[in-house]
């Protein structure tokens, strides 16, 4: 008997899978996850990701045993995953969810389909984002997001499993090479994804609008999805249409909460908005999106500055805060993530590719599509956004006025009078001695002057920026990645102070 064959990817869930509910549609199942040597190298993976993915699959496995079946671990490159299971037993089609990855990714799906073709099996690609494969024209996205997110929720019609022996033992060891495993990281699983949206919705977005921005209260008032939605623990419809039903039950005088909801669901939007430029430019991933800024910091590229902001040594407490907390997490909200892009990119004038990969491996969230175009928008290739400089200082008197957030993760800055807590470097001689004798490590100072290097970063890029075939380049960016999303006139102006937020991120 012949059965249809379902690769879970980056969508490890059984709800709303739509390539597990279009297979059992067509005949007994066979679920299949592959750990692929060659991916597990790549320079963007890490321990936390590969741990993350085998708690989650663990949980699919758990769930599909009660419907009588389970998960197949199989190890290999997969072509050679699909040729070894051919030949023991034929499948009929292949169903797999649309992944918009990293390069290795995009060429292993095209070996996949050349396999396909060879032994003349039908795949069967299936959209996981509001995510459009070949988009012919930008203007038709926002239409095609709202449709996706609209549809009904996929189910499973028919659980008949081929051939699985329920004595099978789930196993999955991560390869010995793989480093980074935050110890406070979140763990995977749709259990927990369904508890997280659960008590964002109805308890923490209360603290969405205004708490998003800090690194005290964004742990609590972030929705921290975004880690289940990078692997699919649960699908952005399901997000989508949960949100929507909770703004509509709630009651008129709910203002605030509603509002935080609003606000989450139009993140939502731009999370596969930038999806999107990836999945029409797989170039960006090691490509300035405007080729007009190759060479703008190539050359230039000091490793020591580099070494220094991994190992949390900038001398500017906010920065060596943010690295050390998501050292530990795997997590960091939006706008923090955004000043370590900023000031790598500035004042250490860093090309955003290296420091891309680093970051790649320390965000347990992370999502290509997502990191790579946000990591040139930071950095200011894009060619089409408004250069934005972060700077740490006052990001941490915004965001941190009393120190809580630095002294947490800082124990060097726990004796530095609060005058002096974010730039101690300028505190006077005897006052500096005096918290670096305390039995504290010693205080860093600032690897280059912060206002000069700023200053002749951005003077470098905006003479780029006035070259005339960096201008003549930009309407090409505008076509092929600009957002179309359409505001009133009347909430324009709002719209548009919302929009820095937005178009920065999503704060999940």
């Amino acid at each position: 008997m012949s059965y249809e064959l379902v690769w879970f990817k980056r969508d490890l869930r059984w709800q709303d899978h739509q390539a597990l509910a279009e297979a059992s549609r067509r005949g007994p199942l066979r679920c299949l996850y592959v750990i692929e040597p060659t991916l597990w190298l790549q320079p963007d993976v890490a321990l936390q990701h590969f741990e993350f993915v085998r708690e989650s699959l663990d949980a699919l496995d758990h769930a599909l045993r009660q419907y009588g079946g389970g998960i197949e671990i199989h190890t290999g490159e997969l072509t050679d995953v699909l040729s070894t299971i051919w030949q023991e037993a034929p499948f009929r089609r292949l169903h797999s969810h649309q992944e918009t990855g990293n390069a290795f990714t995009y060429a292993r799906d095209l070996q996949v389909a050349a396999w396909c073709k060879a032994h003349t099996i039908a795949w069967h690609e299936y959209a996981q984002f509001g995510v459009v494969r070949a988009l012919k024209n930008r203007n038709l996205w926002q239409a095609g997001w709202e449709k996706h997110m609209a549809a009904p929720v996929h189910t499973v019609e028919n659980w008949e499993f081929w051939q699985f022996d329920p004595r099978a033992t789930f196993v999955m060891q991560a390869p010995a090479h793989l480093q980074h495993n935050p110890p406070l990281r979140q763990r995977g699983g749709r259990p927990l994804a369904l508890a997280t949206l659960h008590s964002f919705l109805h308890a923490r977005s209360l603290g969405y609008r205004g708490g998003i921005s800090s690194p005290l209260s964004a742990p609590d008032a972030c929705s921290r999805l975004s880690a289940y939605l990078a692997w699919g623990c649960i699908s952005m419809r399901e997000v989508v249409q949960q949100t929507r039903a909770q703004i509509a039950r709630l009651p008129p005088q709910a203002t605030r909460h509603r509002a935080g909801l609003n606000g989450f669901v139009s993140r939502l939007y731009w999370h596969c908005h930038f999806i999107q430029k990836l999945e029409s430019e797989p170039e960006i991933e090691w490509c300035n999106m405007h080729r007009g800024y190759d060479g703008l910091r190539e050359e230039d590229f000091n490793q020591a500055y580099f070494e220094a902001l991994k190992s949390a040594r900038t001398g500017w407490p906010m920065v060596d805060a943010c690295v050390t907390m998501l050292r530990e997490t795997g997590w960091l909200n939006f706008r923090m993530r955004a000043m370590l892009v900023s000031v790598a990119a500035y004042p250490l004038w860093l090309h955003w590719r290296p420091v891309g990969e680093w970051l790649a491996t320390q965000f347990l969230d992370y999502e290509p599509g997502i990191h790579w175009s946000q990591l040139q928008m930071q950095s200011g290739t894009t060619g089409i956004n408004t250069t934005r400089v972060y700077n740490p200082i006052k990001q941490a008197q915004d965001h941190d006025p009393y120190g809580k957030f630095v002294r947490r993760w800082l124990p060097a800055m726990r004796s530095v009078p609060d005058t002096w807590l974010f730039e101690p470097w300028l505190m006077p001689a005897q006052a500096g001695l005096e918290a670096n004798n305390k039995g504290r490590p010693t205080l860093t100072q600032p690897i280059v002057e912060l206002a000069q290097a700023t200053r002749e970063a951005k003077q470098k890029l905006h003479a780029r920026r006035q070259q005339d075939a960096v201008k003549a380049g930009k309407s090409a960016v505008v076509q092929k990645h600009a957002s179309r999303k359409k505001t009133s006139r009347r909430s324009s102006t709002a719209s548009n102070n919302a929009n820095q937020d937005q178009q920065l991120g999503f704060e999940f």
